[in-house]
């Protein structure tokens, strides 16, 4: 039998291959994004009481109305932004799933969709499946703002789409107030769809906020925005997320997601929604993880590591330039296998393999983690 792959140049994701490298060689993994700590016993609780009280059946395609409803004043609270819970608000099995429902939904063969990079790994073969062209814009160098100009030169009649994501994964950078201006002159009287990932929105440090879509109408009319209750409780196995955009939009969106997921776990959205019904469990949030990664400096400040400027998520870009001149996928393997520390490389978030001698930390660790893991690094 011959297969026609659809995707012939995808393999097992970094993240995976990094894991599974980390378990190998008994590593301290800093690598893949999730906690290395338990959520909060109380949403445990939540979520058993829910499985004992007999909500094991299917729930609303939608979402769960408590959930629907969570989300929509999350928003509110936020960003002072009013999405209506019944038609613009969906849940999701996960952001990932939202990604490639918003592009399944919306992207034909020949549509281009702009992909800002260093870009998280599920967003070009989720355009590509479908038959859309990825369009490369690079972050300037070594801030990771966004180059509007290169943009602005990439629009045109093919043009479906523009991906961003803020707060950034893998550099820890944030949009501006200023970057949602540009965009908005940008999408302002056109058809093209802005699908905004903004999974670790709760975690802004330094007294920056959030700036989401969802602060511009312009934008907001135009937008399918993208977050995580995995990173915001830290139960990234639970896998549910959201989506929030027009009712216009989210017609055509839930057309694919119902086919594609039908429905997310039904007791765990009711529990999400009963634990974040206290707004210290999102809004604390930026606190406890500017703790995490001022911890992480504090402890890898003598090395001879250099960090990038982190100002949200849950990760630590570290340049290894005064150390050796390997190349980032090179070094990241070489340092799990011989110094028990698994990172990521920051050139596979590139399309064409950019290597600025760079590796991603995730500080989304228990203290003690954080501090063995200074101990290697204090002796590379």
């Amino acid at each position: 039998m011959q297969i026609n792959s659809k995707l012939p140049n995808v393999g097992t994701t970094i993240f995976t291959t990094m894991s599974a490298l980390a378990r190998e060689n008994n590593a301290i993994n800093l690598s893949q994004g999730f906690p290395d700590f338990d959520c909060s016993p109380r949403l445990v609780e939540l979520a058993g009481q829910y499985i004992k009280n007999g909500f094991n059946q299917y729930a609303p395609m939608t979402g769960t109305q408590q959930l629907r409803e969570c989300v929509a004043e999350i928003i509110s609270e936020c960003y002072n932004a009013q999405y209506h819970p019944d038609t613009e608000v969906t849940i999701t099995a996960g952001a990932t799933q939202a990604i490639y429902t918003a592009l399944a939904a919306f992207v034909q063969p020949g549509d281009e969709v702009i992909v800002i990079e260093p870009a998280y790994d599920c967003y070009v073969p989720s355009i590509e499946v479908h038959g859309g062209i990825p369009v490369y814009s690079s972050l300037n160098s070594p801030d990771f703002s966004i180059n509007w100009n290169d943009i602005r030169s990439k629009i045109n009649s093919k043009t479906r789409a523009i991906m961003i994501n803020s707060p950034h994964n893998p550099s820890g950078a944030i949009i501006t107030a200023q970057d949602l201006i540009e965009l908005e002159n940008i999408v302002r009287g056109t058809n093209i769809i802005v699908i905004s990932d903004e999974v670790y929105e709760h975690m802004v440090f330094d007294g920056n906020k959030h700036c989401s879509v969802a602060l511009s109408k312009t934008l907001a009319a135009q937008s399918i925005i993208v977050s995580s209750f995995g990173k915001t409780v830290h139960t990234t196995g639970w896998k549910i997320g959201y989506v929030a955009a027009p009712k216009e939009i989210m017609i055509e969106f839930r057309k694919v997601h119902q086919f594609l997921v039908f429905v997310v776990n039904h007791p765990l959205q009711l529990a999400l929604a009963d634990f974040l019904s206290d707004k210290n469990n999102y809004l604390e949030l930026k606190s406890f993880y500017q703790a995490k990664r001022d911890l992480f400096l504090k402890l890898t400040a003598g090395s001879r590591l250099t960090p990038l400027k982190c100002s949200g998520t849950y990760f630590q870009l570290m340049s290894y330039k005064k150390i050796t001149d390997e190349t980032d996928t090179e070094l990241a393997i070489r340092w799990t296998r011989e110094k028990k520390l698994a990172t990521i490389p920051l050139s596979v978030f590139y399309s064409q393999k950019k290597d600025d001698h760079l590796l991603r930390f995730c500080f989304a660790k228990k203290d003690e983690t954080l501090e063995k893991a200074a101990e290697i690094i204090s002796k590379l």
